[in-house]
């Protein structure tokens, strides 16, 4: 495998040997495959393409979880940012960056350029298992699921604001309405 130092990312062979050598739970691979398949949808239909990657972002998208399967056996460890200091570890700085925001995201500039980092975390919050779901369906789901304790429940539904917010700005950045751009998948 390469590094972001010779400008390319992991294919998607190589990064499913990374998912099998970090053993990640079957259901866990089905939803990054699907989230990988979102974003291409999304891409395939931004009008600019000039500031994606789409290495990067398929790279990102198959990867983002790739520490998932260590944090559950762990108990409460942050994946994002485990998966990041792992894809740091192997040279991918880019793809780290992008892993350590989709839980998370830091950074955001709603009249910048649409980067590989909004992309991912958009698709992230429109699969839920391995199914293309609406942002209420995915956001009360993660609610459920993470929500431990009431403060961290109401982050997370705090945070319906923003991933609206985001996906206005992706939105902005393409040909045809997201939902058409997903409905085939």
């Amino acid at each position: 495998m390469t590094s972001k130092s010779n400008n390319s990312y992991p294919s998607v062979d190589e990064c499913m040997k990374l998912i099998e050598k970090y053993e990640m739970l079957p259901n866990i691979v089905n939803h990054s495959i699907q989230v990988k398949n979102v974003s291409e949808a999304i891409y395939k239909h931004v009008i600019d393409k000039s500031n994606i990657n789409p290495d990067l972002l398929i790279a990102s998208a198959l990867l983002h979880d790739i520490a998932k399967t260590e944090s559950i056996h762990e108990n409460n460890m942050r994946h994002d940012l485990l998966g990041g200091q792992i894809l740091r570890d192997l040279g991918f700085d880019d793809i780290a960056v992008i892993v350590e925001n989709h839980v998370i995201f830091t950074g955001y500039d709603d009249e910048g350029p649409l980067s590989e980092k909004e992309i991912i975390y958009y698709a992230d919050k429109r699969v839920m298992h391995d199914k293309i779901v609406t942002i209420d369906i995915r956001v009360d789901d993660l609610a459920k699921r993470y929500g431990i304790t009431d403060k961290v429940k109401q982050l997370i539904l705090d945070n319906k604001k923003f991933v609206l917010k985001l996906e206005a700005k992706i939105q902005r950045h393409m040909a045809i309405n997201i939902e058409d751009s997903l409905k085939d998948l």
